[in-house]
């Protein structure tokens, strides 16, 4: 039996509960080591997993021989600096999305990897959603073209509040996370990189210091093109909402249901081993450390989103 990969993961936040939900169900991993920004919090979320380790510093667990892999569920603008810190230290990473929120943090993460040879993977979920695998499967299948997507990522968030409802210590961003997840995916089931991008946002909130509401378009080297829309200001339904306009079918994925445009269910539990996005994006992690490869959403194959976000981040700060 393979030795157990020993994880740490930083961040007990919404999304840190979400991959711990995950690990549960994966073989040989062990997480043994939690870290939180306040300690009595974290100390109940590791109670409840079983997990020994609790600090509210990350260098903590790094510290730990054992501690194979960290998983960074922290504030964005922590991301980039933590991400290097662990392959300092040795361990293979995975930092949630996005990999950070300046396009040069995002390329010191690259390069350091690079030199490393260490996993260095990136959250970009879409890509591991069963109900976008479908439709990616049949892409590398030759079976469909993107001519577009149409998407809506809309959430009722005017205070800073996590997933969970509880006041979170930084503040979101259409831009660097929200849009993220379109960025990459489009170009990954276009399968030809973004040659042109156009943004426009609204006001600028005067409490939490970001645009609200904002619209991107996109256009591949191939001619498909991307129209997004995102709200800090929708007042439901939540979520983001993916319409696949191809040359053989049209589809719309809502995370991890699937119809086609006639609004006929699409089984895609059959896809992977499980319905879960986070689990199957935290199962290609540990199948990257074991196998000694590259995995699906590494830093280097995510970077070029990053280098879109930039571009739109310039112009829209023109006005």
């Amino acid at each position: 039996m393979a030795k157990a990969i020993k994880v740490a993961l930083a961040g007990a936040g919404a999304f840190g509960i979400k991959h711990l939900d995950g690990i549960k169900n994966i073989d040989g991993v062990e997480v043994i080591s939690l870290i939180g920004r306040r300690l009595e919090p974290t100390q109940e979320v590791a109670d409840k997993y079983g997990i020994k380790h609790v600090s509210t510093e990350l260098a903590d667990a790094l510290a730990i021989k054992d501690v194979d892999a960290v998983i960074l569920c922290t504030p964005t603008q922590m991301h980039a600096e933590q991400g290097i810190a662990c392959m300092k230290a040795g361990k293979h990473v995975q930092i949630e999305i996005p990999l950070a929120d300046s396009l040069a943090d995002a390329q010191a993460v690259v390069d350091l990897q690079k030199t490393t040879g260490l996993v260095a993977m990136c959250g970009h979920t879409r890509r591991f959603n069963p109900s976008h695998q479908y439709v990616h499967n049949k892409i590398t299948a030759g079976e469909l073209n993107i001519q577009q997507m149409d998407v809506q990522t809309y959430f009722f968030r005017r205070t800073n509040m996590n997933a969970l409802g509880q006041p979170r210590s930084w503040t979101d961003h259409l831009l660097w996370h929200h849009a993220a997840h379109t960025v990459d995916l489009f170009a990954y089931q276009a399968r030809s990189p973004i040659v042109k991008a156009n943004a426009v946002q609204g006001p600028i909130n005067p409490n939490l210091g970001i645009a609200m509401d904002m619209s991107i378009q996109l256009k591949a080297a191939n001619g498909a093109i991307c129209t997004l829309s995102l709200s800090f200001n929708n007042d439901g339904p939540l979520g983001t909402f993916f319409r696949y306009i191809g040359d053989t079918g049209t589809y719309i994925a809502r995370y991890d249901d699937l119809v086609n445009g006639k609004e006929e269910k699409i089984d895609v539990s059959k896809v992977d081993v499980s319905m879960n996005g986070i689990e199957l994006q935290d199962r290609e992690f540990f199948a990257a450390i074991r196998e000694g490869r590259e995995p699906n959403a590494s830093v280097a194959q995510v970077l070029p989103c990053y280098q879109v976000l930039h571009d739109l981040d310039l112009q829209l700060a023109k006005g």
